[in-house]
């Protein structure tokens, strides 16, 4: 059991590790960890590359866990009595890859997409929430809103539908630490949001402007 667990962290994790923000990035022309936030996630990217592009990385930073998570789930270990144990595992490493991806200097996403290929994986029925996650990030306007939804209803929805299951304490355990992880990313985002100075959706990052490093190195020369 130790050793499948090792080989599906690293799995999970490796998968995690393709940062699809920062390919679309580079086809762009920029690196897209010096503009916007600095996150190489789906959200930094509509607001930076636009929704096209944005909606790309979404879906791609959802199946690089989805996929592979599924693949435990459903035919690695079909039939196993921790079948759906594995599958979060997996899915959990890949959160962790794409939110400190070993090739981009462990600088990566948020992993609210991640996140949300795990879940699904772990149970296809939270796809349902797939539209009530739009609902509220269309309603309220702000993508932080949505990702707590998520990482809040993941330990919740999984108590009701695997409570009594065979590893059923493993399996939560797990799912809050989702949650923790999502809150640990979101940390700024939530004091902002607490602020009422979180960004919204549809405010765009101008890239022809100068990038994040470029504007910390003006600032420092003319503090000099």
């Amino acid at each position: 059991m130790v050793i499948r667990i090792a080989i599906c962290i690293v799995v999970g994790y490796l998968c995690g590790t393709v940062s699809t923000a920062y390919l679309v990035g580079k086809l762009h022309g920029i690196d897209i960890r010096q503009y916007g936030s600095g996150n190489a996630g789906a959200t930094n990217a509509i607001r930076t590359l636009g929704k096209k592009a944005g909606m790309l990385v979404l879906l791609a930073d959802l199946l690089k866990v989805m996929i592979p998570a599924s693949i435990v789930h459903y035919v690695v270990f079909s039939g196993e009595d921790y079948a759906t144990l594995l599958c979060q595992i997996t899915g959990f490493a890949g959160v962790l890859g794409h939110n400190y991806p070993v090739w981009l200097k462990f600088k990566g996403g948020k992993g609210i997409a991640a996140t949300g290929g795990a879940m699904i994986a772990t149970d296809f029925r939270y796809a349902l929430f797939i539209p009530v996650f739009v609902a509220i990030v269309y309603y309220t306007k702000y993508m932080s809103v949505g990702s707590m939804f998520v990482v809040f209803l993941y330990p919740v929805f999984l108590a009701v539908i695997k409570a009594g299951e065979p590893y059923f304490v493993p399996m939560l355990i797990v799912a809050c630490l989702f949650t923790v992880s999502g809150v640990y990313t979101h940390r700024e985002n939530i004091k902002r949001l607490l602020n009422g100075t979180e960004r919204k959706m549809g405010q765009h990052v101008d890239t022809s402007a100068v990038s994040i490093t470029e504007e910390k190195e003006n600032n420092s020369c003319s503090e000099e």
